[in-house]
């Protein structure tokens, strides 16, 4: 007779280990992988301590600001686990597959003055591959970073993100893989005093999708704002999932998620929890999702979570929306002489303007606002 696992009754109460054995199998049913289709997952979702990787994704980057160094450092470097207790299989497998990590550094009082660009390429999609980033902020530094990625892979991945005491820090991130690509990546941010995130999460490409977000507040005064752009296309899997857990008094959160879908099986989830524990007095927070379906036969799910612990609060609420192409709105630009092409595209880039101009990097807006309008003439054509 086995033992069964009762599921956590809060998200506080979660399971976390560094060990994959400590997770039981996946199957489906779960609250936290119910909306995946974990046989597209190639064997990630299935796979043991130990599993023979595929090719390491490249990590590539030009000139780089001044204040900024990229340099490669062992899975035994004490930074590498320090903010990021798994607590799903997956991640537990990325953490340990991954035989290195890449390290970014933004100096102590250091004042970027152009975006940090880093690129990680994948090398092909046959076998699994782990991958793990580690970013840390000094104290008072203020800076842009990109992540790009792209290419061929079958990645489980881990970023964490550790913001010093007065920071802040735009950190965008772009999952812009090729069509047969499959992800599953956990980024984890971890905010000193007074210290402030941006973090504008992309995702475009790939046929399977999988990114969780966490926030994790180390002292008063901390501010994150989440952001998140997301357009699947036909048989497209994109699954975001977010975790602000407010566990010291006076922090602010506030999250704002937007997607698009069109063709046949296009499917987007996104599960917004918040956390507010017993001691988060003074907590400010919020969080929305609205979803556009452009076309038959596309599915969104949206699930947004508020756990309160205590009712001192300054503020928490929470919103999600779905719904269909507004006619009415095509039809009253193509009134003024407009074409059909030209006005969907402008409506749709309409619901987006606003998260891309959270982006602080002119040429990555257009680029990003040139793949959204280029699907739109596809699914036209």
């Amino acid at each position: 007779m086995t033992d069964t696992i009762a599921p956590p009754k809060t998200k506080s109460q979660a399971l976390r280990s560094y060990d994959v054995a400590d997770f039981p199998a996946l199957t489906g049913r779960e609250e936290e992988w119910r909306f995946t289709p974990l046989k597209r997952l190639r064997g990630l979702a299935s796979a043991a301590a130990g599993t023979a990787a595929g090719p390491a994704p490249k990590h590539e980057y030009g000139q780089l600001p001044a204040g900024v160094t990229v340099s490669t450092v062992d899975r035994e470097d004490p930074r590498i686990g320090s903010l990021l207790t798994p607590f799903d299989r997956i991640s537990a497998l990325a953490h340990g597959g991954a035989q290195e990590a890449l390290l970014i550094s933004i100096a102590r009082g250091a004042v970027l003055d152009a975006p940090a660009v880093v690129r990680l390429v994948g090398a092909g999609a046959e076998g699994p591959s782990f991958a793990h980033t580690f970013v840390e902020v000094g104290e008072l530094a203020e800076g842009t970073l990109v992540l790009e990625q792209s290419g061929s892979t079958t990645l489980a991945d881990n970023v964490e993100v550790s913001v010093g005491a007065g920071a802040r820090l735009t950190f965008v991130t772009v999952a812009d893989w090729a069509s047969d690509a499959v992800q599953a990546q956990h980024v984890r941010f971890r905010l000193g005093r007074d210290a402030k995130v941006t973090h504008v999460q992309v995702a475009l490409g790939g046929d399977l999708v999988r990114q969780y977000t966490s926030v994790e507040y180390a002292d008063r005064g901390g501010e994150c704002e989440a952001y998140g752009l997301y357009f699947a296309d036909s048989g497209q899997h994109l699954e975001h999932r977010l975790l602000v857990d407010h566990a010291v008094p006076d922090c602010r959160s506030y999250v704002a998620y937007r997607g698009a879908l069109q063709g046949a099986d296009a499917h987007t989830v996104w599960v917004g929890d918040v956390l507010i524990r017993a001691e988060a007095t003074g907590t400010d927070t919020y969080e929305i999702n609205r979803n556009l379906v452009l076309t038959d036969g596309a599915r969104a799910d949206s699930v947004p979570n508020l756990e309160i612990e205590t009712g001192e609060v300054a503020g928490a609420g929470h919103a999600s929306t779905t719904g269909r192409f507004d006619d009415e709105q095509l039809f009253y630009l193509m009134a003024r002489g407009i074409p059909a092409e030209e006005a969907r595209k402008l409506v749709v880039r309409g619901f987006f303007n606003e998260l891309l101009d959270k982006i602080p990097v002119e040429d990555l807006r257009e680029r990003l606002a040139g793949t959204i309008e280029a699907r739109l003439r596809e699914s036209n054509a």
